[in-house]
């Protein structure tokens, strides 16, 4: 058990009655087009497993293949069902106030076999139907290309990621998408925390298509020090073509904006030594400079080419040409928590996260002596700490200025325990610290002039959560994964309120 710090445990009516009391006094209110919302993803709730024409996806089968690298062995092929009851869901959305909803695109359920295979007319149906209910419910779609999940034949074929005909099919995806959905939607993720489905997928092989190298992982398959590179640069350029596809075919007359979703994580040196303050500038350009300065700079960052060498691809002149040419709308943010880093590079470390080369010789830390980087939670990754949050946000505002920003996840999960009840699930008020921190934060860097345009808490339902399975609720609706039930948590309420009293006092009008 790790020691926390001397946090206040505050009643959720206390956190209800403050945070409105704050919202009323603050002097600067979120802008009227803000967007409140909530975040999903297609594999962890649709389910509908092969139905109306689906083809297999890379998590359907490495779930089915590998049940125990799922906590509780289990897998998508249900979820939380929102196939057949996303009007249900609406409903809910409608309750919590939101003007948002941020859904990812099964790629494996409108295309299942690439773009050689044909369009699946029953995933674009199921698509459309979401679509129009959302806004005519007044709710915003905020959809994402391809969030974890492709068709498995892209990894039988040429191995997906890792070769460059993965950039003709998302470039593929982008189109088709644009073409069926572009006329509502207005707002687009090329893909989802490719630097998590890097450092997963092809680090430590916990994530499909489960590729590593000792010592990272146990892998039949891959090498950890060589293939995320080579990854990264095809999500980078595959991203850059939808972009190009949607900025030069599209945008004109559909209007909408598109951008990409990264994961972020704030570094602190865990001492005032010039090494460990190098060592977190390190951090941050292995973990989401690595894609964010290409997209926006047209290269990779400077600490990673001195310390990687040749084992980081180069961009052409001609990709370096498209990249500058055609750069992000806006920069999704998905943010979580905080680490301190310690240097390994002038001082070799044993062992630890982060300790070796292909994540720049640092080591991450959630202590420095007793203190917490914040309060410890339920997961040993996720404190809460929303002044990393406000940090994370100055620091992106000043490295990639003029660039608007979405905060396209966050939140706070609750592990599935022996003894735990549905009562305690349901009075979630260390979520609602954490999100009511996070969102003070979040005012706190607007006020500094970090240019952020929305705000999505992960997760409106409880849901498959990866690796975790159904074992880590995020959720503001409590689901019964047995029946599907849902029900709201306090959490809900107290986000439906938050948003209710922007709306009363005039800070966020919803515009169609």
């Amino acid at each position: 058990m790790l020691p926390s710090l001397l946090f206040p445990l505050y009643s959720s009516s206390y956190l209800h009655q403050t945070s409105s009391d704050h919202i009323l006094k603050d002097a600067s209110p979120f802008p009227s087009d803000f967007l409140f919302g909530t975040a999903s993803s297609a594999y962890q709730y649709e389910g509908a497993y092969l139905t109306d024409g689906k083809g297999l996806d890379n998590w359907d089968v490495f779930t089915h293949e590998n049940p125990g690298k799922i906590a509780d062995g289990n897998n998508g092929d249900v979820a939380v069902d929102q196939y057949h009851r996303f009007l249900e869901d609406i409903q809910s959305m409608k309750y919590l106030g939101v003007n948002s909803y941020r859904f990812s695109i099964s790629w494996s359920r409108v295309l299942p076999k690439g773009r050689f295979g044909g369009v699946n007319h029953m995933g674009i149906k199921y698509y459309n139907n979401l679509i129009d209910a959302l806004i005519t419910n007044g709710i915003k779609p905020f959809v994402t290309l391809s969030h974890f999940d492709f068709p498995q034949i892209f990894e039988n074929q040429f191995k997906s990621w890792l070769s460059p005909e993965m950039q003709n099919e998302f470039g593929y995806l982008a189109d088709t998408c644009f073409k069926y959905f572009g006329d509502r939607v207005q707002h687009w993720i090329t893909i989802n925390e490719p630097n998590i489905q890097i450092g997963f997928g092809y680090i430590s092989g916990m994530y499909p298509p489960s590729r590593c190298s000792m010592p990272y992982g146990h892998c039949t398959q891959g090498n950890s020090e060589t293939e995320p590179f080579i990854v990264a640069h095809n999500m980078i350029l595959a991203h850059a073509k939808a972009v190009q596809i949607y900025h030069t075919k599209y945008q004109k007359e559909q209007k909408g904006t598109i951008g990409i979703a990264v994961q972020t994580t704030w570094f602190e040196p865990i001492s005032d030594s010039i090494a460990d303050k190098k060592a977190t500038e390190r951090a941050q350009s292995f973990n989401f400079n690595w894609i964010l300065d290409p997209i926006v700079y047209g290269k990779y960052p400077e600490e990673m080419v001195n310390i990687l060498g040749s084992a980081l691809p180069q961009f052409s002149s001609s990709e370096v040409k498209t990249l500058m040419n055609y750069k992000p709308d806006f920069l999704g943010i998905n943010y979580y928590s905080s680490y301190f880093i310690q240097d390994c590079l002038i001082t070799a470390c044993t062992s630890g996260a982060g300790a070796s080369k292909v994540e720049g010789y640092v080591l991450k830390l959630i202590q420095k002596g007793n203190v917490s980087i914040g309060e410890p939670t339920d997961i040993n990754w996720l404190h809460n700490y929303p002044e990393g949050f406000r940090k994370m946000l100055n620091y992106l505002k000043d490295r990639y200025p003029n660039v608007p920003m979405f905060i396209t996840e966050n939140g706070l999960g609750d592990l599935q325990k022996p003894e735990t009840t549905v009562k305690d699930l349901l009075h979630d008020t260390k979520r609602i610290r954490y999100v009511s921190g996070h969102l003070d934060a979040l005012r706190s860097a607007m006020r500094d002039g970090a240019n952020v345009k929305g705000y999505f808490v992960w997760s409106l339902l409880d849901n498959f959560e990866w690796s975790y399975g159904y074992t880590l609720r995020f959720g503001l609706f409590h689901v019964d994964f047995t029946t599907l039930k849902r029900t709201p948590k306090q959490s809900a309420s107290w986000y439906k309120n938050f948003i209710e009293q922007h709306l009363n006092t005039g800070d966020l009008t919803f515009k169609r």
